[in-house]
């Protein structure tokens, strides 16, 4: 008898009963669901290993030279790069275990979800973008040199803009600003910078923001404004004059040159941004005018985000050196040329220039077109070579940051309730005339092995089933029996969805906004297990009361992704899953959906101590009370409401707990992370964010150990006694 018809019929009784009422189908023998294992399954049982988790997930393809999987089954940071030593490299693991161990234990208490920041990726990455220009000047034989800005919308963290500031300081480094507080962050910043480093200020600007690019360079900062919009030369003339500053002056084109992905859309005559031909030229004239066509120097333009290709980039370069080429024949004393941001990351390993997620080339291979392009038409033209400028935000802080979440639960496979030999007579006797002859044409369709007709039958009776159900015929016993035995028909000829769902304690919307918002793929991996073959498939789903709060969409265009069993994984039931590439652009754009506020954040730099590396800055992540008072909620009066209606209920449980302890369980609330909590955590939130630990990587031990609470941490205590 065909194992099928087994199944049938064990879904809705136990082995030995033969089905009542039905004389027709054979006696059941116990099926589980699976057919039986053949020798080309057993061959796929053999050994896993960590080079096979790494081939499987794409790692080196896609995180090449920083990322990679050790000998442990752990993913492993390489702080330098290529030129990482073997005992430099990072165990992601074994941060986490530092990062959320309680301090009784030498941890810091940190309460996941977690950001780990690594400082010496950030330097890497910089250095290699200054090295490839560096070498494509070099080999060129190009009569100018390279100096970059970071555009801070990448990533306005105080502690990522300071330290670009600080590695850039030898190559002239500079910044990118598109808002007054933008402004006013990078002025800060670059008094710390090399003098020479570029202040670069694009985006929509008024009287404020224009007063306030003045002043910068007042105080001797090498600042330009770019004109977005003909209209803000009047202000930069107008305040220039009245504050006696002789402004240095740029312009941003728009290009007839565009790439056709999502990222294009900034670009081309219709962009957002920028003046056309007629406009620049309109504004030389009135420049002339005034006499400050001296202060025209800058040239700015964006292709888009994520250019696809070198051919592309170098057709957009060409355009803009021509213009930037004319504007020097039309006087205007001209020195840099802006090529914008547009240096793409390869999300997914692909290296395809046909990819929204990916790009065909690597830093070197851009540096080289960049500077052929400009160098070519300058040459051409009898035109000095240019400063090249960049603000190629994504590439540098792509890298640096990882995002580590947990899985908490996962999805079973329903099992089908089992029936005595009088129940299930009793239930196909509660059918209808038409669900019982479904039931009987399934059996039969199972002793023959149609497999389609098998399908058909039990959707019929799945259907009839849940139309008796509505009408209040049947109970929810029934329902969930055929359920089970329809699941177990599909498991059984392979037609079941066998992707389970891993429940994560994490908000897509806060965490990871730009895969909601426009469906930006970033890689995602388990951080350790992967010496052990994954054994399911699942999608992500998230802890927002939201449908769209889920991932399902990964890298190579898969829906799902390999996932471990959660259970007996060897870290106390722990699965921990990290995404990559993800230091651009997400922090500052997610929101607070359901009130979920960011994750705890932590520095980590690499160290020659026995972990080879030391957490040097850690933040926890916002409070309820913080992301409460995000939307104008004021918790010390919530929590006075909350303690005077505790007062006047006045009553003690049979635990004997009275007033006091329940107001300081509900202060504990307003500090706790409003994340799912683990019991060997310790959340130590601390109110207004200020909660930060700060230790350079001599004396991390000892602050790590103290056990002292976080500075500016308040304790609400004193409103319970």
């Amino acid at each position: 008898m065909p194992a099928l018809a087994c199944c049938v019929d064990a879904a809705v009784a136990p082995p030995g009963y033969a089905f009542a009422g039905d004389s027709s189908l054979p006696a059941p023998v116990p099926f589980s669901g699976v057919f039986p294992t053949t020798a080309n399954t057993t061959a796929s049982a053999a050994a896993w290993s960590p080079s096979l988790s790494n081939e499987l997930y794409r790692i080196d393809a896609w995180g090449g030279p920083y990322f990679t999987v050790n000998s442990s089954g752990n993913v492993s940071v390489r702080p330098y790069g290529s030129g990482t030593m073997p005992h430099q490299e990072i165990d992601l693991l074994k941060i986490v275990k530092k990062v959320s161990d309680p301090k009784s234990e030498s941890g810091l208490g940190l309460q996941l979800p977690l950001i780990v920041r690594f400082p010496d990726v950030l330097k890497n990455r910089l250095e290699s973008l200054q090295g490839a220009f560096d070498f494509a000047i070099q080999s060129q034989d190009y009569g100018s040199h390279y100096q970059g800005v970071y555009p801070v919308k990448c990533n306005q963290d105080r502690f990522v803009v300071e330290d670009i500031v600080r590695f850039g300081k030898p190559f002239r480094f500079g910044l990118e600003a598109g808002s007054k507080p933008e402004l006013l962050m990078a002025m800060s910043c670059l008094c710390k910078g090399n003098p020479e480093s570029l202040l670069v200020c694009n985006g929509f600007k008024d009287f404020e923001y224009i007063s306030l690019a003045l002043m910068a360079r007042k105080l001797d900062l090498n600042t330009v404004i770019v004109l977005e919009q003909e209209e803000e030369l009047d202000l930069v003339i107008q305040l220039s004059k009245k504050l006696g500053v002789r402004p240095v002056i740029g312009a941003r084109a728009k290009l007839r040159t565009k790439h056709s992905g999502h990222f294009g859309s900034t670009s081309g005559e219709k962009g957002k941004f920028g003046l056309t031909t007629i406009q620049i030229l309109r504004v030389v004239k009135k420049l002339e005018q005034v006499g400050m066509l001296d202060c025209f120097q800058l040239l700015h333009f964006h292709i888009g985000s994520q250019i696809p290709s070198t051919a592309l980039l170098a057709d957009g370069v060409s355009e803009a050196a021509q213009i930037y080429c004319e504007l020097v024949r039309l006087g205007a004393h001209m020195k840099v040329i802006d090529i914008g941001g547009g240096l793409g990351i390869d999300y997914d390993g692909s290296k395809s220039s046909d990819s929204e997620i990916s790009v065909g080339y690597g830093v070197e291979e851009y540096a080289m077109a960049v500077v052929r392009a400009v160098r070519y038409v300058c040459d051409r033209r009898s035109v000095k070579h240019p400063v090249i400028c960049s603000e190629s935000g994504r590439a540098i802080v792509s890298h640096h940051s990882v995002l580590i979440f947990e899985a908490v639960s996962a999805s079973a496979c329903d099992v089908a309730p089992s029936m005595s030999a009088y129940a299930l007579q009793y239930f196909i006797e509660g059918l209808t005339e038409e669900a019982r002859a479904d039931y009987r044409n399934l059996s039969a369709a199972a002793i023959r092995g149609e497999h389609e007709a098998c399908l058909t039958y039990a959707d019929l009776l799945k259907q009839r089933c849940v139309d008796q159900f509505k009408e209040g015929s049947l109970g929810i016993e029934q329902l969930a029996t055929v359920d089970g035995l329809c699941d177990l028909v599909s498991k059984a000829i392979g037609a079941s969805d066998p992707v389970r769902t891993y429940n994560v304690n994490l908000s897509v919307f806060t965490s990871i906004p730009d895969f909601w918002g426009i469906g930006q793929l970033f890689p995602i991996v388990p951080i350790h297990r992967l010496d052990q073959r994954p054994a399911v498939r699942g999608v992500l789903s998230d802890l927002t009361c939201d449908s769209d709060g889920k991932i399902n969409k990964f890298i190579g265009g898969e829906s799902s992704l390999p996932l471990h069993e959660m259970e007996g994984n060897g870290s106390g039931g722990r699965y921990y899953l990290g995404m990559f590439l993800g230091g651009a652009y997400e922090e500052a754009l997610g929101g607070v959906h359901n009130l979920f506020g960011g994750p705890s954040v932590v520095r980590v730099s690499q160290s020659d101590g026995p972990y080879s590396f030391a957490v040097t800055r850690a933040v926890p992540g916002p409070s309820c009370a913080d992301v409460l008072r995000v939307m104008q909620h004021e918790p010390e009066l919530m929590f006075e409401t909350l303690k005077h209606r505790a007062e006047e209920c006045g009553e003690v449980d049979e635990d004997g707990m009275a007033n006091s302890a329940l107001a300081t369980s509900l202060a504990h609330s307003f500090h706790n992370m409003p994340y799912l909590s683990v019991a060997s955590s310790c959340c130590l939130t601390a109110m207004n964010n200020h909660g930060l630990y700060y230790c350079s990587e001599d004396d991390y031990d000892i602050v790590a150990d103290s056990g002292a609470p976080s500075a500016g941490e308040e304790d609400w205590s004193y409103c319970c006694a």
